[in-house]
């Protein structure tokens, strides 16, 4: 009966000791697949056959980073060319034209000194060395106001020295209500029509319009390109003299349709602009290079490459650049 006993013990003892072993087993299996599991959510990077960076993440992984994604706005806009250019400092032109004024001013008194000489001198009231003197500064004047004159318009052009009311021209340029913006082109290029307008971009990122007042009356001595000459009502958006400016010059032609890339879409590295677009299952993001020739109020213009029917990531896109930055195994071409 002891023997029968002791060996029941036994068992009981074996067998929880073997049920032990199975639950500790289970456990570090689960452990030990936890990882590998883990490990299968990883984000991964590749390359499509265009040679684009692709990154590929789970919804739920996409979810934890917070990626929002957006459609472009569909836009459309007239043919532009871009152009380099700066604001025109107004002094100088109203130093000429201050020095115009004074000269018709001697002008008009050595004129009327002159007739008061014929005068006399028809009376035999005056001396003849008197009228040579009256001739020669009437003359001297004269001459004073045509260089005056020349310099104005080989300095500003027709579209300066033709305005209205030239006075008051100067004076909203001094007052900075307006400014005469100058945009060159590169060297050798051409318009195949003249201008209609202009958008410029300063170095902050403001955004100005500018109606076309004429062609420039030479070539820039330093980028040898041809200029145009624009003016503009800043408003708001300060412009001073002398300040650099990206100019977009606005063509006539039918418009380009396109899609406006959001602002907050864009990431840039390697010295380009580039956005992440979603792939039609909604597990890959694409990175397609931006050009950033057609800025917005609110993004950037582009024409090809990225449509408003697709999704760009407008909320982590930096989150992408990272990871697919990040230093790990080479990527493999997607088939």
């Amino acid at each position: 009966m002891k023997r029968t006993f002791l060996f029941i013990i036994i068992g009981a003892v074996l067998g929880g000791g073997g049920v032990w072993l199975w639950q500790h087993n289970e456990a570090a299996e689960t452990v030990s697949a936890k990882p590998a599991a883990e490990e299968g959510d990883k984000p991964s990077v590749s390359r499509d056959a265009d040679g684009n960076a692709v990154v590929t993440m789970s919804d739920e992984l996409q979810g934890d980073a917070g990626i929002v994604v957006a459609n472009p706005e569909a836009a459309q806009i007239a043919p532009e060319l871009k152009g380099y250019g700066r604001v025109l400092d107004p002094a100088p032109l109203a130093a000429l034209l201050n020095e115009l004024a004074s000269a018709r001013a001697a002008v008009s008194a050595s004129s009327n000194e002159l007739v008061r000489q014929k005068t006399l001198a028809e009376q035999g009231n005056g001396s003849t060395r008197a009228l040579q003197t009256a001739e020669a500064s009437a003359l001297r004047d004269g001459l004073v106001v045509q260089s005056a004159q020349d310099r104005l318009a080989l300095s500003w052009g027709k579209v300066v020295v033709e305005q209205k009311d030239l006075p008051g021209f100067v004076q909203s340029l001094l007052s900075q209500a307006t400014v005469l913006v100058r945009i060159d082109l590169s060297a050798g290029e051409n318009l195949p029509a003249l201008p209609v307008g202009a958008r410029m971009e300063t170095l902050s990122g403001n955004s100005v319009t500018a109606d076309f007042l004429g062609a420039a009356t030479g070539v820039d001595p330093l980028t040898q390109g041809r200029g145009f000459i624009f003016l503009a009502k800043p408003g708001a958006t300060p412009l001073t003299a002398g300040e650099a400016v990206v100019g977009f010059l606005k063509l006539p032609g039918e418009a380009v349709a396109g899609a406006i890339i959001p602002r907050a879409a864009v990431v840039r590295t390697e010295g380009k602009g580039w956005a992440y677009v979603l792939s039609e299952t909604g597990g890959a993001f694409t990175r397609k290079e931006i050009a950033l020739d057609h800025p917005t109020e609110t993004g950037w213009f582009v024409a090809n490459g990225i449509t408003a029917g697709q999704h760009v990531v407008v909320t982590g896109a930096q989150m992408l650049l990272s990871v697919e930055l990040k230093p790990a195994e080479s990527a493999a071409p997607v088939n």
